[in-house]
């Protein structure tokens, strides 16, 4: 009798675990879903703002609903003229978090950089970005000063530091690239900061049989080095990034969230060109993501174009 009402009792349970269970299951997924990862900024969006503004700038990016930023090489400098603790500081008192920071993997010659382009508008923008450096403050660079980066990247209590970019235009480039990232995450992994590589669409062309943004990943440590996917250039460059999650699944902590113009392929605000981002996102547990940011290269009138850019994200991500 005690074990037929023992049965009867877990029978009763397990019966209502199966009713209770969808129940449970949907409000996970609500709750996941209204609470989201709190949207970024690339703050290299702004253009000369965080020059000129910086205080106000980030200010304003707050009252939008950004609550991440990831810093950008400037013409001050690598952190805007500021030390990596007072950047941190004032990024907080702006009631914002500071996750991430953009650094140079090298010092590209014009012929270099004129390499990545794919179209006239893209050539234009490179020479443009070019001839701008050559007023600006010399930023450190990951090739020459890689242990200092990380230094400054613990000292502004960030969790990843960044390579923007680096030359791939050569076999000697990438391997150049290889060991120069390799290096990168020792001296980031020592300040307990992660180091990730930014992609564009150069990473995607074959060189000598092989694709660099591959033979990055298969020749670096997958704990050392992550990626920061580029989700626009990725695009343009014809790859799909759910499957480029899938050949390396959990290696894609950051993201780039960027649109592209359907018509000129040129960087757009989100949710108004090409980039399908509910495909993208509903795959990014997959991905390893933890934290995005959005960018637009070049962005005519930055604080409206990053305004709308958060309206589409918040409706997509939270309904």
């Amino acid at each position: 009798m005690t074990n037929r009402r023992k049965f009867l009792q877990q029978s009763g349970a397990f019966a209502m675990g199966g009713l209770l269970l969808p129940r449970v299951g949907n409000a996970a997924s609500f709750f996941n879903k209204k609470a989201g990862i709190p949207a970024g900024l690339q703050l290299y969006t702004l253009g000369d703002l965080m020059t000129t503004d910086p205080k106000g700038t980030l200010e304003k990016l707050a009252a939008i609903g950004y609550k991440e930023i990831e810093s950008a090489g400037s013409q001050k400098g690598n952190y805007y003229g500021f030390k990596p603790k007072e950047f941190a500081a004032m990024v907080k008192d702006a009631g914002l978090h500071w996750r991430s920071a953009h650094v140079g993997g090298a010092p590209f010659t014009m012929a270099q950089a004129m390499k990545m382009a794919k179209t006239e508008a893209d050539s234009a923008r490179i020479k443009a970005m070019m001839e701008k450096r050559k007023d600006a403050v010399k930023p450190l660079n990951l090739t020459e000063n890689y242990q200092q980066l990380g230094d400054d990247a613990a000292e502004g209590g960030i969790s990843y530091l960044v390579c923007s970019s680096i030359p791939v235009g050569t076999m000697d480039e990438i391997k150049t690239a290889v060991d120069v990232f390799n290096k990168a995450g020792e001296a980031c992994k020592k300040n307990k900061v992660q180091f990730a590589y930014h992609n564009h669409v150069t990473e995607f062309d074959m060189i000598d049989g092989n694709r660099p943004f591959d033979y990055i990943l298969n020749n670096t440590d997958k704990d050392l080095v992550k990626m920061e996917l580029d989700l626009a250039w990725a695009t343009k460059a014809k790859q799909d990034p759910v499957e480029l999650f899938k050949l390396h699944p959990g290696r894609y902590p950051l993201w780039h969230v960027k649109d592209l113009d359907k018509n000129t392929m040129n960087p757009a605000e989100v949710g108004s060109g090409v980039v399908d981002f509910k495909r993208i996102f509903d795959n990014a547990k997959e991905s390893g993501m933890k934290y995005f940011f959005v960018e637009q290269d070049q962005a005519p009138q930055p604080i409206q174009n990053v305004t709308n850019s958060y309206k589409y994200l918040n409706k997509l991500l939270h309904g």
